[in-house]
């Protein structure tokens, strides 16, 4: 797919610089580096001010609850980049997100920060970022969410260190090394003849559809993902399958793995417990959802890799 690295998180030739993660003494001299920002990430939370990143210098106040070091995320252009949980922080009275919506609309200002600068949701701007600082905030927030999630070693339970500027963490009982985990999820444009399969989830907001989607298992190869997830969810039989694009999804820790499927049955056969409903839509409807003229259907949301697909379906451009 000619355009497959211009989705949402898809890379911006971000210099991760992985040979300076075992070196202390450098990630210390790039921290001090007059370049060096950080980006403050609360809660799953990142820093920004409007639709850029909300970098700050090494040493800010706002950087005092941190939870211990800053990770590194790489150069950008030579300068240092870094990111802190600043989860400890706690906002004023009426600043606290909701609990168990599908998206959170607050924002949380510090008041170490300049008004113009909150803690958002990422979902909200990534479609506006541009391509470095979207790489960086998604770096960022999926790393963190796993260091906040992976506080003891799996192997025996003993609280594990931080190493490798962030990029790993030891157990200093038994030894092992930890890894930022990232989960494989197969996501399908299927299509049979001019009509593509659309589903929607319980719980999902009203007119909210988009392709079927789900986690791979163990020992399985992308196309019998492709082909158990469908079945299992509409009962619809998929043949030949392929590759298509992918996106880090840092939500918390995904890698969403685009897939074209070819149909070879129609008839839908819901899964409730994974679907609330699914349909088969033409090209020229879901031009008209994509412009956010469809009557029962919102358009999806910018900056997802089902979006992504779907348009280049409808302009024929997936080749």
């Amino acid at each position: 797919m000619r355009f497959a690295e211009t989705v949402t998180f898809g890379g911006s030739g971000l210099d991760r610089a992985a040979e300076l993660r075992g070196r202390p003494e450098r990630i210390a001299a790039l921290l001090s580096h007059g370049a060096a920002r950080v980006l403050p990430v609360w809660r799953g939370k990142p820093l920004f001010a409007g639709t850029v990143a909300g970098w700050v210098a090494p040493g800010h106040p706002v950087l005092v609850d941190a939870a211990g070091e800053p990770v590194f995320l790489g150069l950008d252009e030579g300068a240092p980049r870094f990111a802190a949980d600043i989860s400890a922080w706690v906002p004023g009275d009426g600043d606290a997100p909701p609990a168990g919506v599908f998206f959170d609309p607050t924002e949380q200002r510090h008041p170490d920060l300049p008004e113009d600068h909150s803690f958002a949701e990422l979902r909200g701007v990534m479609a506006a970022l541009t391509p470095r600082d979207a790489e960086l905030v998604a770096t960022a927030k999926a790393l963190l969410s796993w260091h906040r999630s992976h506080r003891f070693c799996s192997a025996c339970g003993a609280p594990s260190a931080v190493a490798e500027a962030g990029w790993q963490r030891r157990c200093p009982d038994c030894g092992v090394s930890h890894f930022p985990r990232t989960d494989p999820v197969v996501i399908m444009l299927v299509t049979r003849g001019n009509r593509t399969l659309l589903g929607r989830s319980p719980g999902w907001p009203e007119g909210m559809y988009s392709c079927l989607a789900g986690f791979m298992e163990p020992g399985e190869t992308l196309e019998a993902a492709v082909r158990r997830e469908v079945a299992e969810e509409t009962g619809v039989r998929v043949g030949p399958v392929r590759y298509l694009a992918s996106q880090p999804w840092p939500y918390p820790s995904s890698l969403m793995i685009g897939c074209a499927g070819e149909a070879e049955s129609e008839e839908i056969t819901l899964d409730p417990a994974e679907l609330e409903a699914a349909l088969w839509i033409g090209r020229e409807e879901m031009a008209e959802v994509l412009a956010g003229r469809h009557p029962t259907i919102r358009r999806p949301r910018a900056g997802a890799i089902a979006g992504f697909l779907l348009t280049n379906w409808v302009a024929d451009r997936l080749e």
